[in-house]
């Protein structure tokens, strides 16, 4: 049975990627001063305008305006002419403090304020569901779909930022199919890149070192054949890219941050949050989960789900999907899970390590299977305990 799978990816100049980007550029700033910092922070931004909204507690101070200036300037977005540049853009906050009902659930656990276990006592942010998810498919154990796209994306801003391709302009847009016969995986398909360029750039030389400089560069040839199909450019013209072409917002690029769409999303946003909102750390968690389950043997692909509600620290659910390639049976795994892994917020900050100003760098390119940064979730130690067992 031929099977047809596609992912997607946005370069760091996507106008949501820059929201991304200054989002969790805010909240490395505060954790760097205050770990215990609280965030939900949101930015939007449009031509000639960048919004940050949202809930902030903390001891730490930082210059809102400054760092998304900053962020604006070190993605690429320094001429005046891209009609949204660092210098220019105005810079709005409506910044309030952390609504004292969701401090009070994320500070005493409802359901266990006699317990000793301080685990216990760090209820979830919200109520909601995470996913994770791995697979052996290729080194990163994530779809080589995904994998391909996300490098596709890092390669644009590499090439543009070294000069290689000096036409380039930050927005860009990656999409990646695959084939699969027989659940085995054939071929790439077809690849597209829409990338925002100079106006003196001719077309026909566009595509070319397209695809020689980007798409030659980082698909492996034995995935490329005489059928494999490349779109650079469809529409001919890509010039006002950015925000000055399509507004942004922090969090709609879900899908292309976790598993591009091979796995299921609870829907929840990973940037401009600190580590007690479940829909990252969590998230986090599973994806650790995941791959420590995969990497260890007892499955091929594992997809791990977990339900939480408001104040309380222990998950409502936890389920295994191994899509039959497990070990042992699914409901066999889910034991594995949860006796190995703890999903209760306070324990998944203290075994992450994730009260640190790590995120800027997940906020473009995706938050796994990253080869260029160094991200706690991705580690392998679970996979001698869950050898033995």
């Amino acid at each position: 049975m031929r099977k047809l799978f596609t992912s997607e990816s946005v370069t760091e100049g996507h106008p949501d990627k820059v929201c991304d980007q200054i989002s969790d550029s805010i909240l490395d700033h505060l954790l760097e001063q205050d770990p215990d910092s609280r965030v939900a922070c949101e930015t939007v931004t449009t031509t000639g305008l960048v919004l940050v909204v949202g809930e902030i507690s903390t001891k730490g101070y930082v210059s809102i305006e400054d760092i998304a200036r900053e962020t604006i300037k070190e993605i690429g977005y320094d001429d005046p002419t891209l009609g949204f540049d660092y210098q220019n853009v105005a810079v709005l906050t409506s910044i309030i403090e952390q609504s004292p009902d969701i401090a009070l659930g994320v500070d005493n656990a409802q359901e266990y304020e006699s317990s000793e276990d301080k685990y216990d006592k760090i209820g979830a942010g919200d109520q909601g569901m995470v996913f994770g998810y791995a697979s052996d498919e290729t080194k990163e154990m994530l779809p080589i779909s995904v994998v391909y796209a996300q490098k596709l994306s890092r390669r644009l801003a590499d090439v543009r930022k070294d000069g290689t391709l000096s036409w380039l302009r930050p927005d860009g847009k990656s999409q990646v199919t695959v084939e699969y016969e027989d659940g085995k995986l054939k071929r790439v398909d077809s690849v597209v890149i829409s990338c925002q360029h100079d106006p003196s750039i001719e077309l026909n030389k566009l595509r070319e070192e397209i695809i020689e400089k980007v798409i030659k560069y980082v698909i492996d040839e034995k995935y490329l054949d005489e059928n494999t199909r490349f779109y650079v450019n469809p529409t001919g013209k890509f010039v006002v890219g950015g925000p000055k072409g399509d507004s942004g917002l922090t969090g709609r690029k879900i899908i292309a941050d976790a598993y591009g769409g091979y796995s299921k999303s609870g829907g929840g946003a990973f940037s401009g949050k600190d580590p007690t909102k479940v829909d990252r750390s969590a998230s986090y968690m599973a994806r650790y989960a995941a791959k420590n389950m995969v990497k260890s043997g007892l499955c091929k692909q594992c997809e791990i789900g977990i339900a939480y509600a408001i104040g309380v620290a222990k998950p409502l659910s936890i389920y295994v999907d191994s899509f039959g390639t497990g070990k042992y049976s699914d409901e066999k795994l889910t034991e594995i899970v949860k006796e190995n892994f703890d999903f209760r917020p306070a324990a998944i900050i203290d075994k992450l390590d994730l009260k640190r100003p790590i995120y800027r760098k997940t906020a473009a390119y995706g938050h796994f299977g990253r080869d260029d940064i160094s991200l706690p979730w991705e580690e392998c130690d679970k996979v001698d305990t869950l050898k033995n067992l």
